[in-house]
């Protein structure tokens, strides 16, 4: 169950004043603790979560690493968040942690452009220092992305939202880390939901990358998938030092054996020295220019092959959903009108967009209504009768299971999750169509 706003917790201590996220493992609420009158963050897992076998051990964990983060906050860390309590309203566990008022580094870097390289590594620093903590108390964070980095106006950097519902993954849920942000997650966290500490290494090194230089790095799974290179800072902010340039890639390298192998050996190659300008060679604009001539020619050269790779693919999309109903209709098969509330579901878990946000919620909640009403054969009797609609539904199936997750990755280097989702699906209906218009003229003579 989602709290509204007003809704008073531990008789009256908080009252929720607004959902600040909610994805697929939990939810965030900004509440008032009424006592001393001021804000603070409440994290829960989500409701759903009730209906796995094994909800025991991740409500088990929940709590475990709740106690752990508010031992933490016994010694608080200036660059950690602090957690104030833990407790269960009915049966729902709750982690209340203090409120960091100020911008994240989205915020920041959004407002002010790329971040000059001082400021952005001291920020850096402060919150490397903090995931040393995190570590050594036997945590990994696994979203230290931009967003959870907010920025004081005293100057230092706070680390927020741990995610301890983030990491609670259900055995019925994919392992895919869905929650993390694009750009700034190790492919191997989003593949396989890795929680070693050197996923943490590569998410700072890619926010300190998305500071410096003002612009995402090269999505994990692109890189690791269709072998897209990941374009050096310096190429993109030449006032970027040789040492800084080199310590974002070493911590952002694609395999985890060639990364740092643990945040201190990682923030000790951003030493000092990443700051001296002095240490970047000279070089003439003449040879700057020719030495950035291949980069720009491999860089389109990359962005058309990654085009014709998409278009390829849809073109298959197109072929293959041709066939499929031209067979089914001309073979006269009936089918189940179940099949679509399938391949609805297939398609926004692989698009990326079924996620438990308020559109995802009012999407559930029609399809509720419908299964509702197809249980009752209050539309079974008509829409069964229908081989066209039937024909669809089981063409548009098979398209998903095609569509794989990795296909889907591919499709999303390229377009976002909504457009992923469209895509998929209006390529599958235009197939299907072509294929109608030709079954309808081979059956025509027998008719």
């Amino acid at each position: 169950m989602t709290w509204g706003i007003g809704q008073e917790l531990q008789g009256g201590k908080y009252v929720i004043e607004q959902i600040l996220g909610q994805g697929g493992f939990g939810i965030t609420y900004k509440a008032l603790q009424v006592n001393l009158i001021r804000p603070v963050v409440i994290k829960t897992p989500n409701e759903y979560l009730n209906h796995d076998p094994e909800y025991d051990k991740y409500i088990e964990r929940f709590i475990a690493e709740g106690q752990t983060l508010a031992r933490l906050s016994q010694d608080p860390h200036p660059h950690i968040v602090g957690v104030i309590e833990l407790f269960q309203e009915g049966n729902t566990h709750c982690l209340v942690m203090e409120f960091v008022p100020g911008e994240n580094l989205f915020q920041a870097v959004k407002r002010r452009g790329a971040l000059p390289a001082a400021e952005i590594v001291t920020y850096i620093r402060q919150i490397g220092q903090a995931l040393m903590v995190v570590h050594q108390a036997g945590l990994v964070h696994r979203d230290a992305h931009p967003g959870n980095i907010m920025l004081r106006s005293n100057g230092k950097a706070v680390l927020i939202d741990f995610g301890i519902a983030k990491q609670i993954i259900p055995a019925t849920q994919s392992s895919t880390d869905k929650a993390a942000n694009d750009g700034f997650a190790p492919y191997e966290q989003r593949h396989k939901g890795s929680r070693d500490p050197k996923v943490d290494v590569y998410c700072l090194a890619a926010s300190l990358y998305y500071g410096v230089t003002g612009q995402k790095p090269t999505n994990s799974l692109t890189r690791k998938l269709d072998n897209e290179r990941l374009i050096p800072p310096q190429e993109l902010i030449s006032s970027i030092s040789k040492e800084l340039n080199q310590a974002i890639l070493k911590g952002m390298a694609l395999e985890t054996e060639d990364r740092p192998q643990s945040m201190q050996e990682w923030l000790e190659i951003l030493s000092d020295k990443s700051l001296d300008p002095i240490s970047k060679p000279e070089v003439s604009s003449y040879e700057q220019e020719v030495k950035k001539e291949p980069n720009v020619i491999q860089n389109k050269q990359i962005k058309t092959i990654k085009q014709i790779k998409t278009i390829w693919w849809l073109i298959t999309l197109l072929m293959f959903n041709f066939l499929i109903s031209s067979f089914l209709l001309v073979t006269y098969a009936q089918f189940w009108v179940w099949f679509l509330f399938v391949v609805c579901a297939l398609a926004l878990n692989v698009s990326g967009v079924w996620e438990q946000t308020k559109t995802g919620l009012e999407i559930s909640d029609q399809l509720d209504k419908i299964w509702a009403e197809v249980r009752a054969k209050r539309i079974f009797d008509a829409v069964s009768a229908n081989r066209f609609f039937g024909v669809w539904s089981v063409a548009v199936f098979f398209t998903m299971f095609m569509a794989s997750p990795i296909a889907a990755a591919k499709l999303r280097t390229t377009f976002s999750q909504f457009h992923t989702f469209l895509i998929l699906t209006v390529t599958s209906s235009l197939g299907i169509g072509l294929g109608w218009i030709i079954a309808q003229q081979l059956v025509k003579p027998a008719s």
